[in-house]
């Protein structure tokens, strides 16, 4: 039977986060997210957890502290998922689950009350994810841009 554990990256861990990475936002390149990633797994406001099935890789979550302010919430740090994925054939075994479980204990380990997120209003997936991990949801917005 295979194993799925669950834990905190590390600085050598950076090519296996980035690839986890580049599997939700396949819009930027490896080595963009090895650069993005180098830099924030060394931040103390920011940790990443990999889960692994056997020794590789298969989803990943990362966490960080935002100290503006986050809708919905009222303190300040809050912890906020920026982006959690695992890969879709280990999906609804509780990966992710144990993830966030990760990112909010560190969370709570630095001082934070409150634990927020986000997605886009049409990632149906990941409105559904977050309501059955007990995410409340806060508000819902457009938001706009133009070129200057």
């Amino acid at each position: 039977m295979q194993t799925i554990t669950c834990r905190k990256a590390k600085a050598k861990d950076v090519k296996a986060v980035a690839a986890q990475a580049k599997k939700l936002w396949d819009e930027h390149s490896q080595k963009e997210l090895e650069e993005e990633f180098t830099s924030l797994l060394c931040s103390e406001d920011c940790a990443v957890f990999l889960a692994f099935w056997e020794d590789e890789p298969v989803g990943f979550a990362q966490c960080q502290l935002r100290r503006d302010y986050v809708e919905g919430t009222n303190t300040s740090p809050v912890g906020y998922l920026e982006g959690i994925f695992v890969r879709e054939d280990i999906r609804r075994q509780g990966v992710a689950k144990k993830l966030l479980t990760l990112g909010e204990a560190w969370a709570k380990e630095q001082g934070c009350a409150e634990f927020a997120s986000d997605c886009s209003l049409e990632n149906e997936q990941s409105r559904l994810f977050h309501k059955h991990a007990g995410f409340a949801e806060a508000a819902r917005i457009i938001c706009f841009q133009k070129k200057l």
